[in-house]
């Protein structure tokens, strides 16, 4: 009796839930912004910690942050706090309603939506705040 033939190679599901879409770039987001507000938390503490061991200290730091240059990073920290805020609602949503996965693309333009809008409401005004129009 031959042998029976090989069976085909099965397919190896691709991708996940994403498909390398939308949901995998709110992702990599996600992780970007969730990175980035650690490292401003670290940076924070030390300088902040500053205060206990040497006022003058603390004072000249402090100083050296109040140039346009920290102005954009301030306002590139709150976008990176705002994304990670309204993505992380998102992501608990995908995760805990049933329905999430189904809407998950949708969501992700709500939050985009979300983020222009409260970035449109602060931006003009640290924006003035930090290159003096105020």
């Amino acid at each position: 009796m031959p042998a029976a033939p090989p069976a085909p190679p099965r397919k190896a599901p691709v991708g996940t839930l994403y498909r390398g879409r939308e949901g995998m770039w709110s992702w990599v987001a996600h992780r970007v912004t969730g990175v980035a507000i650690f490292f401003f938390l670290l940076v924070h503490v030390l300088d902040t910690s500053l205060v206990r061991i040497s006022p003058e200290a603390y004072n000249d730091v402090i100083g050296t942050y109040k140039n346009p240059i920290m102005g954009l990073g301030e306002a590139g920290l709150v976008a990176a706090i705002v994304f990670h805020a309204f993505n992380g609602i998102r992501i608990i949503l995908v995760d805990f309603w049933a329905k999430g996965p189904k809407y998950q693309r949708v969501m992700l333009w709500v939050v985009l939506g979300l983020f222009v809008l409260t970035m449109a409401g602060f931006l003009p005004r640290h924006l003035m705040h930090v290159f003096g129009g105020e």
